[in-house]
């Protein structure tokens, strides 16, 4: 499953804006560079990154069984979150 630029739920319940994947430099692994989103949609500034073979990761828990991140929409239906350099 393809990993496109958007917003996405946590099982857990946040809101993460996903802005690309990145290749680790030695390795060549990929990883999903996310940043997490206010239950408004507003940026909180705190950025993270996950290997991208966890990003759709099936989670088993006992109350819960189902993704990890669910895709929520797209760029153009959110407002912009970076308005800097990386």
């Amino acid at each position: 499953m393809e990993i496109r630029p958007g917003t996405y739920e946590h099982f857990k319940g946040g809101l993460y804006k996903v802005h690309s994947v990145a290749k680790h430099s030695e390795t060549l692994e990929e990883f999903v560079v996310y940043e997490h989103l206010t239950p408004d949609k507003e940026p909180t500034g705190d950025f993270w990154v996950r290997p991208a073979s966890m990003w759709f990761e099936e989670v088993d828990k006992p109350e819960y069984k189902g993704p990890r991140f669910t895709f929520i929409s797209n760029y153009t239906q959110d407002r912009p979150v970076c308005s800097g350099h990386l």
